[in-house]
């Protein structure tokens, strides 16, 4: 049975011991500014029975600050969601509200698609 590694990393194995593996996207661990951030705000109905989600991609953060923006998202929207795999789901078609609120935020890239 073949192991499940969730690893995106495409490096199997190496020799040299001082090898290190690259890390996410933003190496510095440091979260951009929020006019910066190019965050895609779309819709979708995929691998959910037909109910809308709004989805909130592209977010370069901690997994806590992540977790902080998808609470505070819900609670704008007073509905429920997660925050899974680098995306940010809220229940029922928000895209306006989320939009909104992140443009109260600061979020000035954020586009909806």
């Amino acid at each position: 049975m073949a192991k499940n590694n969730k690893s995106s990393s495409p490096f199997v194995y190496s020799t040299n011991p001082e090898f290190i593996p690259p890390t996410e996207d933003n190496p510095s661990g440091e979260t951009p500014e929020k006019a910066k951030q190019k965050i895609k705000v779309s819709r979708s109905t995929k691998h959910r029975a037909g109910k809308a989600v709004t989805l909130v991609e592209n977010f370069i953060g901690t997994e806590e600050e992540q977790k902080e923006m998808g609470k505070q998202l819900k609670a704008f929207c007073g509905t429920g969601g997660a925050v899974k795999d680098g995306e940010i789901m809220v229940q029922g078609d928000n895209r306006d509200k989320v939009l909104n609120w992140l443009h109260k935020n600061g979020y000035v890239a954020a586009k909806k698609v």
